[in-house]
């Protein structure tokens, strides 16, 4: 399905029915990725799965940032009535969610993130040379947004008053000592690491994510 929200076309699919939730993909990726835990939880919830702005298949503008993803899914959600929604984000859609409850603290009733990150200079060292090459060579949009966003300072984070639910892998591109940053300036929070991952191991075409986010939903 299709949908115009803050002036860009955002094609999204819709299963089962139930508490809504929002899966949200990360940077070059769609939301293809959340095959097998859709599979786990079209059963009890109703999931809104979406591509972001300039990805898989929905409008693909000039513009791209975390800020204007936000206001996209806070649209979406808006002109779609959903009400309290709970929004897993994986990388850059834990980024945008927790945009959104930073720009809108009511909207959802529960937030999951992984591997998300609130600065841009989280990387590894190697990584980060890697990232750096990669946008040499390619001149992406998506490479520079990764490597100038996201900037969410910590005072932003005190503001969230949901309950917000941090994962990482123990083999994550995030720096664990930044994952714990997010959680410790977010009130209402916990933190979990998953032992033996990678940035998206647990994630992408996996199972084993169903089974870490049932506890939090």
């Amino acid at each position: 399905m299709e949908i115009q929200v803050n002036n860009v076309k955002l094609y999204y699919e819709e299963y089962g029915s139930g508490q809504p939730i929002i899966l949200l993909h990360g940077n070059q990726e769609t939301h293809e990725i959340f095959d097998k835990l859709i599979n786990k939880l079209k059963d009890n919830y109703k999931v809104y799965a979406i591509d972001s702005r300039c990805h898989g298949k929905s409008e693909n503008p000039k513009e791209i940032s975390y800020n204007l993803m936000c206001d996209d899914i806070i649209n979406f959600i808006k002109v779609l009535n959903i009400e309290k929604p709970i929004l897993y984000g994986f990388s850059d859609g834990g980024i945008i969610g927790l945009l959104i409850a930073i720009k809108e603290t009511n909207l959802l009733s529960n937030l999951i993130i992984s591997g998300a990150n609130i600065t841009p200079d989280v990387f590894t060292f190697f990584d980060n040379l890697i990232t750096k090459l990669f946008y040499f060579f390619t001149r992406s949009k998506y490479i520079k947004m990764m490597l100038d966003e996201p900037n969410i300072p910590l005072e932003d984070l005190h503001k969230i008053t949901i309950p917000v639910h941090v994962l990482a892998g123990e083999k994550d591109v995030i720096k664990y000592e930044h994952t714990k940053l997010i959680a410790d300036n977010i009130s209402n929070s916990t933190i979990e690491i998953i032992k033996g991952e990678k940035h998206g191991s647990y994630i992408i075409h996996s199972d084993k994510i169903y089974e870490i986010i049932k506890k939090y939903i």
